[in-house]
Parts: C-alpha cells; structure tokens; sequence
C-alpha cells in the first residue's frame, strides 16, 4: 500500500519503519523538524531497533522521508497521522491537504490522541472524496515501541465501517500473524476507551500510593498489603506497586485529556483532580523523608540522586517526579549529584546550569563520592545491584531514600544503612 505518515513522536518513527519494513510504500513527513534534527534529538537512536530499520528502509527505498510521493501515482491508500495532542489544528490542515489524493478506497488512520469524536471530524474533511477514518489508540510503550507495535498484544481500533476495518486489517496484516489483536469497537468509544485505560491505571497507583502512606504512619510494610491485594482474583498484581510519583508525555496528557472530556461533558471528575493532586503530592515524597531524617536542617547538605528519566529505558523527563525533586532540594539548599543513563541532557536542558547541581556521567557509584544520602529515583537495572560496601562507604549519614521499592528492607539495614521506601523501612542493629 501507498502510506504517507505524519509526526515527529515515537509513534510516527515507528509506524514509519515498521510498515516500511513489511513492503508497504512509506512516506513519512515529520511535522516542525527534519530528518537530520531527529537523528540528533537522541530519543530515536536510544529505541532498540528503531533507526536500524529506519536505515535499512531508507537505503532499500521503501521509506522516503520528508518527499512528497511519486507525481506519476500521487494516490494514498492510507493517510497516517501519529501527531501531538496539540497539533490538533495541523491534523486539519494535512487532511485538507491530501484530499485530492484520497480516494474511495482511502482510509485516514488517526493514530493521535485527540479529543473524543476527532477522527469523526476528520472523515468529514474528506467524505466527498468516499474517503473514511478511522481511530487507531496508540498503545506504544517508550523503550519497547518496536517490539510493541509489531508484536502488539492488541490494537484497540475504532471503526464504523466494514470495508476499512478490511483495509486496516491488509495494512497490518504483517502483525497479526500470532493471535488475533484487533478489538474493534465505534469510533467514539475507542478514542474514549484510550482515555479510559490511562485514568484506570492511574487511579490504581495512586490508590496504592495512598496505602503506602498509611502503611508508613501505621508501622505497616507496604509489600504485605500490595501482595494480599494482588493475591485477589478480583484485583491482581499489575500497577499495584507504589512509588514516588509517575510521569511521561503520554500518561500525563491523557490524564488531562481525560479530565478536559469530563469537564466539556457537564460531568467534572473529583476522582480524576484526586488522582493527579496525589501523584504531585507523591512526588516530593522522597524529600520529605529526607527532612524528617534530618528534622528539617538541610542547608549545605549532599545528596546523590540514580534516576531523572520518568522510567528506565527512556531519555524523556516530561513531568517526571525528579524534576519537582529538584526543586524542593534547591529551595532548601541541597547540593544534588545526578546521574542516569540517558536522561542528562534532557536535564541539562530543563534545569540549566545550576550551582547545586553536579550531573554525573561515569558509573552510578561516582554519584554518591562525598554525599549524606542516596535517593533512587528511577529503577533502571544498573542500580539494582549496587556494590554495597563501596555504597556504605560513601554515604557519611548512611541514609538510603528507596523511590521504587527495588531493594529489600532487611538487606539494606545489614549493610548498615538506614532504609526508607514507600511504605517500607528499617534500620541497622545497633
């Protein structure tokens, strides 16, 4: 099929190598940025497999990128918009634009997160033409978008119309060889049903966030709750493990993309005002720790902090509880070393240079060199396993500010460190 793509976001890039790589005629146009701008940005080469296959498409001329398609067969089988939530009004303009390439057998794929009934907006742009939308939720997981776009355990796609259903199914036929992952449903309820899943997933660990709190004014070690709740038919493992706060560009704009469909539909959410006002709240969590350690007197004092990314296997710090970290430490005159895997430039970006601020690139251990306490932030793999000696060494208050839960009370309190998650803590033997 002939497939023109617009975007620069993640899902954009690997709609774009994915349907190249399957022997489908690419154009892909990134919106606001070029080809060479993206290959800089960092987030693109850090994708497993990503620019790989981008490359490789380039080079076998499947994928063009930034060209307009050939002037001798100008027709779409497929108009693929993967933009942000606020290039709303550019999703109009490329419609409008690729109207007269647009056929009875066309189908636009709005792959964005827009508000609910867009993708019936859309198709009115180009019902003339007998052109029709369709609403496919965007279910990529940064870190894994490859594997989960072509290996998806589902796509949620909303579809009022036989014949497109038929003409997305031939689109991605390639990806849904194993099971099958189509859940088809109306338009509207798709688009709702993506706003949907977020909330509830937030809803869940904001609740367990909540219990975690309780847990530590009650003397309670969190993981026996999450693991009797978990244990529940009913309710499960999955999102029940509590943290410091969650962030990202997608999560968080579907949470608030959620709340603005409440607010336009007459129905206001205090649910939804709960869940977000919670995770803010959660975020300072691990520096409010820090000052009932030190009862408040933190002026001149050293942290090291392992994690800025919003989760491992990202470069991304949007709304990331590092960033509300850092700036409650620096209120209070905090010197901070920082140090992730990916995520410093992103940080460097945000924050600038900062006096309090040492950003550190060598291996995690060198962070904390001269510092009172460690706050883990974000649970990439290289610091699950830290050289604790070395560790107990280091940290000349011997404090540990678990964000994640990854270690374990007990074996962090027999290498001599004061523990404190969420939910969870213990102390050396004296």
């Amino acid at each position: 099929m002939r497939v023109m793509i617009h975007g620069s976001e993640l899902s954009a890039a690997t709609a774009a190598a994915a349907l190249s790589w399957v022997g489908h005629q690419v154009c892909w146009q990134p919106s606001g940025i070029s080809w060479e701008e993206l290959q800089r940005s960092g987030w693109l080469a850090r994708e497993p497999l990503l620019t790989q296959y981008i490359e490789e498409a380039l080079a076998r001329g499947q994928l063009h990128i930034g060209d307009q398609p050939n002037p001798s067969d100008s027709s779409l089988d497929v108009l693929w918009l993967a933009l942000s939530p606020g290039q709303r009004d550019e999703a109009s303009r490329l419609v409008e634009d690729a109207t007269e390439q647009l056929g009875p057998r066309s189908i636009v794929v709005n792959n964005s997160t827009f508000p609910v009934g867009d993708t019936e907006r859309l198709e009115a742009q180009v019902a003339d033409r007998g052109a029709v939308a369709v609403a496919l939720a965007d279910t990529l997981e940064e870190g894994r978008a490859w594997e989960t776009f072509t290996r998806a355990r589902r796509w949620l796609l909303g579809c009022d119309d036989d014949r497109a259903e038929q003409q997305v199914r031939e689109l991605m036929r390639a990806f849904n060889r194993r099971h099958e992952v189509f859940q088809r449903m109306p338009r509207r309820a798709a688009e709702l049903t993506k706003l949907a899943i977020n909330g509830m997933l937030a809803t869940r660990i904001s609740y367990m966030n909540e219990m975690a709190g309780l847990a530590d004014t009650l003397g309670v070690d969190v993981e026996h709750v999450r693991q009797g709740m978990g244990a529940d038919p009913r309710i499960g493992y999955e999102y029940l493990y509590p943290g410091c706060g969650f962030g990202g560009p997608n999560f968080s704009r579907d949470l608030m993309g959620l709340a603005d469909v409440q607010s336009a539909s007459g129905r206001h959410s205090e649910l939804l005002d709960q869940v977000l006002e919670i995770n803010e709240h959660k975020k300072e969590t691990l520096f409010r720790k820090l000052w009932t350690h030190f009862h408040g007197r933190l002026e001149g004092r050293r942290v090291a902090i392992w994690g800025a990314a919003f989760k491992p296997g990202t470069a991304r710090i949007d709304q990331a509880p590092v960033l509300t970290l850092l700036r409650a430490l620096f209120a209070q005159g905090v010197h901070v070393r920082l140090h992730d895997p990916a995520a410093l430039p992103a940080v460097r970006e945000e924050v600038g240079d900062h006096p309090l601020l040492t950003l550190c690139e060598g291996e995690p251990i060198e962070a904390c060199e001269d510092v009172d306490a460690l706050m883990l932030v974000t649970e990439w793999k290289a610091y699950w396993n830290p050289d604790w000696q070395a560790l107990s060494k280091c940290l000349s208050e011997r404090l540990l500010l678990d964000g994640r839960n990854i270690y374990d009370p007990q074996y962090v309190a027999a290498q001599g460190l004061h523990y404190r998650g969420i939910g969870r803590r213990a102390d050396p033997a004296h």
